[in-house]
């Protein structure tokens, strides 16, 4: 399902001019972890705060060229994936992960066949108290971003869409 023919750069110039809120484009602020750069999907979301539970439950499932956007209320004080999640995702056939908050483990990370991005890395896992929501829409860096939305993530950024482009 992942699109490698697109430039997020040539997407925000088609889509410039767009008012209806169908195209929009992350903040600057996600680094690269994973082996893959350039990654495209259609979005599933969960919206967690220092408990990846459910993060774990998604990337243990098929992800089917899908992109994980993982609302970790930008909290710089827990990673919600390591090398584990990180190879699981890879091994589901996920194609990348963004995470709105961070991640540790960057050489597993950096060998796990996936986009991952983050805000940063922060060695300290989570805990796990089961709470959390899946599939919802969630705020990732103040840019709206729905299950089934479509994401594409290349060298130069973060492009989301209400549709395939």
């Amino acid at each position: 399902m992942s699109h490698p023919d697109f430039a997020t750069c040539d997407l925000c110039d088609t889509h410039k001019n767009s008012s209806d809120g169908s195209f929009r484009v992350l903040p600057p602020a996600f680094r690269d972890y994973g082996k893959r750069i350039k990654f495209s999907g259609i979005v599933t979301t969960v919206k967690c705060f220092e408990d990846n539970t459910l993060v774990k439950a998604a990337l243990d499932t098929p992800g089917d060229g899908r992109v994980l956007v993982v609302d970790g209320g930008a909290s710089l004080r827990r990673a919600l994936v390591g090398g584990n999640l990180g190879a699981a995702g890879a091994r589901n056939g996920w194609a990348g992960i963004v995470v709105d908050g961070c991640v540790r483990d960057s050489a597993e990370l950096a060998a796990c066949d996936l986009g991952i991005r983050a805000l940063g890395l922060m060695p300290l896992p989570t805990e796990k108290r089961n709470e959390g929501q899946r599939d919802v829409a969630v705020q990732i860096q103040g840019v709206w971003v729905r299950p089934g939305d479509w994401l594409y993530a290349d060298e130069d950024g973060i492009v989301v869409t209400a549709a395939p482009v």
